[in-house]
């Protein structure tokens, strides 16, 4: 497992430099990155958040689209708007609102050096955009509305008990 770095770490707002070699070397890096993720209980993992400065991310938040690789990715449409709650592995116990685009279009490449596209609305498409905020530096600690204490959130997973 990869040590996932806490605010204040200075890497946390650097802008990523862009990824220019691709194959197993860095599909190994995604590859531990998202047992990370899942051992985290997270659903999306920027480098870095563990120390890498680069443009990788993945992010799977257990629906059926499953996990996506995200390198050098960029949101090229936004539309509409959804405002709820967020939380950051780099920002333990912390949680606020936050409003984003209900919709995204992204553009990345696979580990490969492959070009996608992505379409995600909702809970994807704030995932998206969280993942990639942190390749631009920018924290959703910047973005949040009202905090949220811990013991006043309702998880998903709790209400289908």
């Amino acid at each position: 497992m990869m040590e996932i770095v806490k605010y204040p770490a200075a890497i946390l707002e650097e802008k990523c430099k862009r990824v220019t070699a691709f194959g197993p070397s860095l599909k190994a890096v995604l590859d531990e990155m998202y047992e990370t993720m899942l051992e985290a209980d997270g659903v999306g993992l920027a480098a870095p958040q563990v120390g890498i400065n680069q443009q990788i991310a993945v992010v799977d938040t257990g629906d059926e689209t499953g996990r996506i690789d995200l390198i050098n990715p960029k949101i090229v449409t936004r539309r509409g708007e959804q405002t709820d709650v967020e939380g950051c592995l780099s920002f333990p116990g912390v949680y606020g609102t936050v409003s984003r685009a209900h919709y995204v279009k992204v553009k990345a490449q696979d580990a490969n050096g492959r070009a996608f596209t992505i379409e995600a609305e909702d809970f994807l498409a704030r995932a998206l955009q969280h993942e990639i905020d942190h390749l631009h530096g920018v924290l959703f600690t910047s973005k949040i509305i009202d905090y949220v204490d811990e013991e006043d959130l309702v998880f998903e997973e709790a209400d289908a008990e």
